[in-house]
């Protein structure tokens, strides 16, 4: 129970540093959504604690500023849903030139980007997540990578089948 406990937070706190690329602030984020987890004597599981840290996160910038993403025509989301299976770029996940690149992001895009390619989930259940359509997460999935291959150099794609 203990370990399972620990994974949790540790997951958390990971979503939370993804969100705000800060330290002190991701331990913030958790801190708060843990809080609010145990008061409303939640569930514990990833899906209520990410659903907290997002909340408290967007509450915090939302005034901020707005952003509109233009959603890709339908026959694009299907190849860019192909190539979500495939895209793993060349690099060292310790390396600076990812934290300055990572940097760079915005919070939507490292959140995106953390979702699918630490925490596994797919386009539809970052959607639930994060209450956007599954087309907008592939649209923002796709123009993130991109980012990355601008700042990072060229992905290494695995042969389809």
């Amino acid at each position: 129970m203990r370990d399972e406990l620990e994974t949790l937070l540790v997951r958390g706190y990971r979503y939370g540093l993804s969100l705000t690329h800060d330290p002190d602030r991701a331990e913030d984020l958790l801190q708060d959504a843990w809080v609010s987890v145990l008061k409303a004597r939640g569930p514990r599981e990833i899906g209520y604690l990410f659903a907290g840290i997002r909340s408290r996160f967007v509450d915090q910038t939302r005034r901020k500023r707005i952003e509109l993403v233009e959603a890709l025509p339908p026959e694009e989301l299907e190849r860019i849903a192909d190539d979500e299976r495939s895209w793993q770029p060349e690099i060292s996940l310790g390396s600076k030139d990812l934290e300055a690149a990572l940097a760079k992001l915005r919070p939507e895009e490292r959140e995106i980007l953390f979702l699918q390619a630490v925490e596994g989930f797919t386009a539809k259940e970052i959607g639930e997540l994060t209450g956007r359509p599954r087309g907008t997460v592939l649209s923002l999935l796709h123009r993130t990578r991109k980012k990355l291959v601008r700042a990072l150099g060229e992905p290494r794609r695995e042969a389809k089948p």
